[in-house]
């Protein structure tokens, strides 16, 4: 096999991987930044809107055109100017179209452009039609009067304006959004009446202070309208330094007792404004709240019906807590981040993007003044050739019969230019009437005139500046509107505390032994009737409210709290406690409380140890609890006992049926620990399990106890209880023969 010859890289280029890396990637973020994602400050446009804009223009789709199909228009554009897909322009110019995004749309859209609610619903370009806005007009009327530069387009056969001569700030009219390598921009629409206003003021008094400007320019306007509730002081702060937030809020009133929002603040779905109602609707967080529908149409954009459960409710703390759970109230980022006149991007305040524009404004103005002069000299120096030939039209006529070159010997003759001459040789018969040389004149005299004004402006400053006054002012009045959005100081809204929002009603909470747990309306349930799963049975249950947190007490000793009303229905099985909390690997749940937190509840562990504990020691927002009693090895934890006047008797029974009663003031109240000893308990046979203590009750002077063992019960009065009352730590008193396996203590009465 014959040897491969060396490989030869002469001629090519070699350098280090992350210098090659390092510029391709700047090359890039570069390119992102001037040529994707920020406007510039001059027509407030990205790249690929300027040339949707100028290639309509160049269609002839101007506002009092028939419009053409979208789909004619993206051809013109990515086959002239943008080489890009067709999907990303033809959104672009959909953006420009829609009312909702744009406080002062370029393009006119017929046919589905999308709507509030889905901004990218619109139809696909081969069924839709546009042509530009009026307000397009701002940017373009100038365009061909020597007002910007010019550059080859991406194939070099076209040329397309590098910007475009806007008469109007059109970057903070329209805003703009967009993320680029490193940085992005976030400027929201404002009211071109103020800010045409603010321009006029820093044109005449480029010393103003940005409050002054603040006071003209109070803040964006959002097309959708909405109020704009930050304060004075933070949106003087965000102009003041180009970044910061604006809090938009929807607005609402009130009709035959339901709540119809008719604003939402900017790019904002009404139908997402619904799924969140619903959601907390179907959460049970919203009980005064009925339904919610959309009445919105052709006629009322938004109209969202929100229908309270009554009369009663308060309409004010309802709005007060959807403005702080849904987007009814948003927070705007801004990001005032623009290329300026340099040609590179930085963060502007108010008055320095002002500022940049006006000088931006005043250029152009100077370069379409100078054109214009231009064009008035050319056309000055045409008619005085014009008139000459008038004054002399027997010679003319006579060098142009018998010439064989007429044009030098003109130019000779009448000392012409050539442009001049050319023009004489151009002159139809029809023209050479006598009363040319009156309209010759004429033009002649109102071309100096207008000569004469314009050296007088581009002479004078202050002429200049008026010049440019008059027109935004002129402009002002043509496409101006009022303001959509209030500036309403607010304070951020607060969400209704979730104890609140739910009705308090009666609630018994049922704890299986397998650490099942359902919550049923009401106190007279009976928990022992209620059904189980195969292989389980009842634990224990506690009587409260809805708003009250239930605690779940386990076997090493944990509290967990978990609010009533969020626990499952009894009309089924329930759900298992180890979904929703994290108790350790092998713990089981030994009972349940519920109450207010100064209720008190004795808590004991089979070892004979225990105390009195109020609630709100208990409490814990923790999945993983909070270790509260203290339980010594092989012991287990007893279902606790509520105590509810300190007259009560703590009875507390042992395995072989020895049962003790005594004040239950006699056990301290700590908020955690052991405890003291309850029962007069061997501590050798507590280790080897051969004593320990089975229940626990506090029995009022009211109530009877009851004595459980199987499916018998004993019924104890109260006055009974002293045959088996003595001091703590005794042994008690020995039940009745048949009563020596007490499975469990219960009250009644």
């Amino acid at each position: 096999m014959p040897s491969q010859p060396p490989l030869n890289f002469e001629g090519i280029e070699r350098q280090p991987l992350k210098a090659f890396t390092e510029k391709a990637y700047l090359d890039y973020s570069m390119y992102v930044i001037l040529d994707r994602a920020l406007p510039h400050v001059g027509d407030g446009l990205k790249p690929v809107q300027r040339r949707i804009v100028y290639a309509m223009s160049e269609l002839g789709l101007a506002a009092g055109a028939k419009p053409k199909k979208s789909v004619r228009t993206i051809g013109e554009v990515i086959g002239k100017f943008h080489p890009h897909g067709d999907s990303a322009c033809y959104e672009a110019m959909v953006l420009m179209a829609q009312a909702f995004s744009y406080r002062y749309p370029l393009v006119d859209g017929q046919g589905n452009f999308g709507s509030p609610d889905d901004p990218k619903s619109f139809a696909a370009m081969r069924y839709t039609e546009s042509r530009l806005t009026k307000y397009a007009a701002l940017l373009l009327s100038e365009l061909g009067q020597g007002t910007v530069d010019w550059a080859p387009n991406f194939d070099g056969t076209l040329e397309e304006p590098l910007l475009l001569p806007a008469r109007v700030p059109n970057v903070l009219l329209n805003g703009a959004s967009g993320i680029a390598v490193g940085m992005a921009t976030d400027i929201p629409p404002h009211n071109l009446r103020e800010v045409v206003n603010a321009a006029i003021l820093l044109l005449d008094e480029p010393e103003s202070t940005l409050s002054e400007l603040c006071r003209i320019v109070k803040g964006p306007d959002f097309p959708t309208g909405a109020e704009i509730i930050s304060s004075r002081a933070e949106i003087k702060q965000l102009y003041e330094s180009g970044g910061g937030s604006i809090r938009a809020r929807a607005v609402y009133e009130v009709e035959d007792g339901d709540i119809i929002i008719t604003q939402l603040p900017y790019q904002v779905s009404g139908a997402r404004i619904q799924e969140q109602i619903a959601a907390q609707m179907n959460a049970k967080k919203l009980p005064m709240v009925e339904d919610i529908r959309d009445e919105s149409d052709h006629e009322h954009p938004t109209r969202l019906v929100i229908v309270p459960r009554s009369n009663r409710v308060d309409v004010e703390q309802l709005m007060a807590h959807l403005f702080a759970t849904t987007d009814l109230e948003r927070t705007h980022r801004v990001n005032l981040n623009i290329i300026g006149l340099d040609g590179r991007p930085r963060v502007m305040g108010l008055k320095e993007l002002l500022e940049e524009w006006l000088k931006f404004r005043v250029d152009t103005v100077t370069r379409r003044l100078t054109w214009r002069l231009q064009k008035l000299d050319a056309r000055l120096h045409v008619l005085d050739g014009l008139l000459i030939a008038y004054l002399n039209l027997d010679e003319v006529i006579r060098i142009i019969r018998h010439e064989e070159e007429p044009k030098p010997v003109l130019m000779q003759r009448f000392e012409l230019s050539e442009i001049q001459a050319e023009a004489i040789l151009e002159t139809k018969l029809r023209h050479l009437a006598r009363l040319e040389e009156m309209k010759i004149r004429g033009e002649q005299k109102q071309l100096s005139d207008e000569r004469d004004e314009i050296h007088k402006i581009l002479q004078s400053k202050a002429r200049l500046k008026k010049l440019v006054r008059e027109e935004l002012t002129s402009d002002a009045a043509t496409y101006g509107d009022a303001r959509r959005s209030k500036i309403v100081e607010r304070a951020a809204a607060q969400a209704i505390s979730e104890a609140d929002l739910v009705v308090s009603e009666p609630m018994t909470v049922v704890l299986s032994e397998r650490g099942w747990v359902r919550a049923a309306k009401g106190h007279d349930l009976d928990p022992r009737s209620l059904s189980y799963k195969t292989g389980d049975a009842f634990q224990s249950a506690a009587r409260g409210r809805s708003t009250q947190l239930a605690v779940f007490l386990d076997s090493t000793g944990r509290a967990y709290s978990l609010i009533a009303h969020s626990l499952p229905s009894a009309r089924g099985q329930g759900e298992p406690l180890s979904g929703r909390l994290d108790p350790p690997d092998g713990a089981t749940f030994a009972g349940v409380m519920i109450g207010e937190p100064q209720d008190r509840y004795v808590i004991a562990s089979d070892a004979g140890y225990g105390f009195v504990v109020k609630l709100e020691e208990l409490h814990s927002r923790n999945r993983a609890g909070k270790l509260v009693l203290k339980v010594p090895e092989q012991s287990g934890v007893l279902a606790p006992a509520p105590v509810t006047t300190d007259d009560a008797l703590l009875c507390a029974v042992s395995n072989d049926g020895k049962l003790l009663a005594f004040k239950v003031t006699d056990l301290p109240e700590l908020p955690r620990g052991k405890g003291n000893k309850i029962f007069g308990l061997s501590a050798k046979k507590v280790a080897t399990r051969e004593e320990f203590l089975a229940a626990i009750a506090v029995v009022a002077p009211t109530q009877n106890l009851i004595v459980r063992s199987g499916e018998r019960k004993m019924t104890l009065k109260f006055s009974e209880l002293k045959d088996y009352q003595g001091e703590r730590a005794q042994r008690g008193a020995v039940l009745p023969r048949g009563w020596r396996k007490v499975e469990g203590l219960e009250t009644e009465g």
